[in-house]
């Protein structure tokens, strides 16, 4: 009976020390900080392959004016931010049998309807009179994370009084910052 005896006193006397090893302020809890990195794209742009074809007017002693929908343009903001964007478009004069100037009011025209928008963004549309210098057509305010705007605007081209016979052709840029 004795050696049962010790072996309890000895298993007592070592939990007493494990006992008095512990630190006197130990924490019975911890917080560790974390992050989460959430990254941003680009702001684009996707406007009509063309080319288009905005009709035709027969030789006139008068001016004409002929009209069409350019295609879809629609932009795309990827950033994934609270920066707005603004939409510019412009384009060349027309080169044929003469030139038809795409930088007089009332030469060329741009209407913007409102934008079809995606996200957290508003867009106010702005058509123009003509297309050069670049003029802007769309601009988004109040942004928040991603977002798109889609449109499709109308061009008419007035065609001077007595223009030459032929095929006309122009190249219009949108761009977006």
């Amino acid at each position: 009976m004795r050696k049962t005896l010790i072996i309890p006193a000895l298993l007592i006397g070592a939990a007493g020390m494990l006992v008095g090893a512990l630190p006197a302020s130990a924490a019975t809890s911890g917080g560790t900080p974390m992050t989460v990195e959430v990254g941003g794209g680009a702001l684009s742009i996707t406007v009509p392959g063309g080319p288009v074809d905005l009709g035709s007017v027969p030789a006139g002693v008068s001016a004409q004016t002929v009209s069409a929908p350019l295609g879809q343009v629609t932009v795309t903001d990827n950033r994934a931010g609270t920066a707005g964007w603004t939409t510019t478009v412009g384009a060349t004069d027309f080169t044929g049998p003469q030139s038809i100037t795409v930088s007089t009011p009332g030469s060329v025209t741009y209407t913007a309807p409102a934008a079809t928008v995606t996200g957290t963004a508003n867009v106010a549309n702005s058509s123009q009179d003509h297309l050069f210098p670049d003029a802007v057509v769309q601009t988004a305010t109040g942004v928040s994370g991603p977002n798109t705007a889609a449109w499709n605007p109308t061009l008419a081209v007035r065609v001077p009084a007595g223009a030459l016979a032929g095929t006309y052709s122009s190249t219009i840029t949108h761009s977006v910052a």
